[in-house]
Order: C-alpha cells, then structure tokens, then sequence
C-alpha cells in the first residue's frame, strides 16, 4: 500500500495537492475543479475521505 502511495505521489512527495493525478482524482470523486483545490482542501479531503482512501489504495496495490 505505501509502494502505491510513493509512486503515485511521485515528484509532489512534499506537497502532494500540487500532484496533477491525486488533483485529477479529487476533481472525479469530490466535484471540486483541479485548478483551485488548495492544500487546506486536499487535507480536508483526505481527512474526511480516509477509509475511502486507504481501501483505493489497498486494491491499487492488489492490482499491480
């Protein structure tokens, strides 16, 4: 699970709101537009949608 984590934060290791995927990811499952999710947004988000992320990331890890 955390290998999935790593590679998919690639390059935005330190500030992943900034990471084109994990915005792209937000914009299809939350609505919010790409362009303007903030750091405070993309916390907020992975917060409230922890378990929701933590089982995408666990059958992304199954799937590779």
């Amino acid at each position: 699970m955390l290998r999935i984590l790593w590679r998919l934060t690639r390059g935005y290791r330190l500030r992943p709101w900034a990471s084109p995927y994990l915005r792209w990811r937000i914009e299809t499952y939350w609505g919010l537009h790409a362009d303007q999710i903030s750091a405070g947004q993309f916390l907020r988000f992975s917060w409230s949608h922890r378990a929701h992320l933590i089982r995408y990331l666990r059958w992304a890890a199954r799937m590779t």
